[in-house]
């Protein structure tokens, strides 16, 4: 009987053991989490966005790439952009983690933008959207842990994001939903 307790005692503090260290996790998240408005990236420009700017406005954030099939988009985006400028910011992230279609520096991206679909909405640096070097932001935009929403895996380039104007996220959207489709204009409207 007397192993049995000790037993039971060991189980009993190996279980809190693990519940501490989860919550030490889940506060170690939320300090990560609190916003998207607590997100600064730098541009293509190298000028600093930052979110907390954007307040009051619904965010689409879109991993680009100049050299897939779905770049044409940037049309789209840009079309979206202008139509709905007082209620929405697009804003584009470049990355090269979906079949090296994103190989240019940000100068490059940003001459191949404003040539060939004249981007005037704001362009972040380069960045890495899926694994070990996913940049922050990409983190908390698919994890629900950190977003409060969903998860969502980012299958290519092109994939949406939305938040509403308190900078929650609303919904993501795969690579072959068009900026302009009304599963994405419905909360515009």
């Amino acid at each position: 009987m007397k192993k049995i307790f000790i037993l039971l005692l060991s189980a009993a503090a190996f279980l809190q053991n693990c519940t501490q260290q989860k919550k030490e996790v889940s506060q170690d998240k939320n300090v990560i989490m609190k916003s998207i408005y607590d997100y600064r990236v730098e541009g293509l420009d190298g000028k600093e966005i930052n979110f907390a700017d954007f307040k009051g406005k619904k965010i689409l954030i879109v991993n680009t790439a100049s050299e897939c099939g779905f770049t044409p988009q940037y049309a789209d985006l840009e079309t979206l952009s202008k139509d709905y400028k007082d209620k929405l910011v697009v804003i584009g992230f470049p990355a090269n983690n979906f079949g090296g279609q994103e190989p240019g520096n940000n100068a490059e991206i940003g001459a191949f933008c404003q040539k060939n679909y004249g981007v005037s909405f704001p362009m972040a640096a380069k960045v890495s959207v899926k694994g070990d070097d996913t940049a922050p932001i990409f983190k908390y935009l698919t994890d629900k842990d950190l977003n409060g929403v969903k998860n969502t895996t980012i299958l290519w380039n092109f994939t949406k994001f939305l938040l509403d104007e308190n900078g929650k996220l609303i919904d993501s959207f795969i690579s072959t939903t068009k900026p302009t489709d009304d599963a994405i204009t419905k909360y515009l409207k």
